[in-house]
């Protein structure tokens, strides 16, 4: 739709204010044409003025519980009291700093991000997105193993650009011809046989994994297949690559999902909820073989951008509200509340059929092909905001924060039980999945 068409579609909108269609009409023309027309075309023209805590205000002043988090951006909820003042004071001594020189800011982050992560890793690397870190963390693979193929899941997905956008599932890479089909291949999520036919050559430099992938709508893993995958990484000399940019920082219980599952990797992927929700900022935790080129090549990589200090001190803080005991325990006592209402609209809701849990990582298993995207919509309409996994149409992704209270939490079973009850099972569906 040309840019004329659609501002004259925005002003035949009625639930639209002038101020809404205007920043609607100018993201389309000059920013995200696709993606603006694809949330309008859905009943979703969300914009968001005001935000704190785990609520968002649109500009028409719809307020909505964010059960979306940016994909656990906001873990610790939209402009925490803390980390706004960590930032505010951080301003009066620091800027970005160098990135060519020692930094106090990013040398204490690295040491607590060392002692926080789970085995024998040792240095940390500083990026400023999950992508740009996840594609750290192959090239770190390739250099200590000798090896370029790198394995995934079908189901993964890892970043939008460089190798990283080139594993797991590739659409995107593909549609800009940055695929690389002989260097990255994929193995369906829980098949230990598939996965060590991958492995079975010797050839693999790691396996990327995220721990419960995001995108397909947080599938649990059965028990053995972590431990099963690192088993095998072992076995062939192949690294093992945790993601956690959405299910580290308390999100499944303990500070990362892999300990969960009793899995010490070689190298650690965290990003997101790192920055607070305030100041960019990712980061990759490397073992000692995997970081080894951190002692060759001093200039190896290099980010302007990555590690800036204002946010090492803003995920320094994090780190430490993430870690602490209260806050874990906290978030497994918001979680068992959560899952014990969803159980209880299970039982009553016919459209939804179950609940993939670990922690507050959780999914929504809708009887509809396309159910999460109807659930979405309804759950906007009554002051919800979550969003439907972009590979399983038929799975919401439902995260509370990490610092939920228990009002907020039952007020969006009662919004998330009223959405559900206009919303009706697809037959064919369920017969075809029984």
């Amino acid at each position: 739709m040309e840019g004329p068409e659609f501002r004259k579609h925005l002003e035949e909108r009625a639930d639209l204010s002038p101020r809404k269609r205007e920043v609607l009409s100018l993201a389309h023309e000059t920013l995200l044409p696709a993606r603006v027309e694809t949330w309008v075309g859905a009943g979703i023209p969300l914009v968001i003025g005001r935000r704190e805590g785990y609520r968002i205000t649109d500009l028409d002043g719809r307020e909505l519980l964010d059960f979306h988090l940016n994909g656990g951006t906001y873990n610790l909820g939209h402009r925490h009291p803390e980390l706004v003042r960590t930032l505010t004071e951080a301003l009066a001594d620091l800027d970005i700093g160098n990135h060519h020189f020692a930094s106090e800011e990013r040398a204490l982050l690295a040491r607590a991000l060392v002692e926080k992560t789970p085995g024998e890793l040792r240095y940390t690397v500083f990026t400023a997105s999950g992508t740009e870190a996840n594609d750290v963390a192959i090239r770190s693979a390739r250099r200590a193993t000798g090896r370029r193929k790198v394995v995934g899941l079908e189901s993964g997905f890892h970043g939008s650009a460089g190798l990283a956008g080139a594993a797991g599932r590739d659409r995107t890479a593909r549609a800009f011809l940055s695929d690389y089909p002989e260097e990255f291949v994929t193995v369906p999520f829980g098949d230990l046989h598939a996965m060590e036919e991958a492995l079975a050559a010797g050839d693999v430099a790691a396996v990327l994994m995220e721990t419960i992938p995001a995108t397909q709508g947080f599938p649990v893993p059965p028990p053995a297949y972590l431990p099963g995958v690192l088993s095998l990484c072992r076995e062939h000399g192949t690294l093992f690559v945790a993601d956690e940019v959405q299910t580290g920082l308390g999100r499944t219980g303990q500070l990362w999902g892999v300990e969960t599952f009793g899995v010490e990797p070689d190298i650690l992927v965290t990003g997101k909820g790192l920055s607070g929700g305030l100041y960019p900022i990712s980061a990759v935790v490397l073992g000692t073989r995997a970081g080894a080129w951190l002692r060759e090549e001093g200039w190896g990589f290099v980010s302007t951008f990555g590690g800036a200090e204002l946010g090492c001190r803003v995920a320094s803080r994090v780190l430490e509200i993430c870690s602490d005991a209260a806050t874990l325990e906290h978030g497994r006592q918001i979680a068992e509340r959560m899952a014990s209402g969803l159980e209880e609209i299970c039982g009553r809701r016919p459209f939804l059929r179950g609940v993939r849990r670990v922690g507050l990582v959780m999914g929504l298993e809708t009887a509809h092909p396309t159910g999460a995207i109807q659930l979405c919509r309804a759950l906007y309409e009554h002051g919800v905001w979550a969003i439907f996994a972009g590979f399983d149409l038929s799975v919401l992704q439902w995260k509370p924060g990490l610092l939920l209270d228990e009002a907020t939490c039952d007020e969006a079973l009662e919004r998330l039980d009223a959405a559900l009850a206009g919303l009706e099972p697809d037959p064919a569906f369920e017969a075809g999945r029984a």
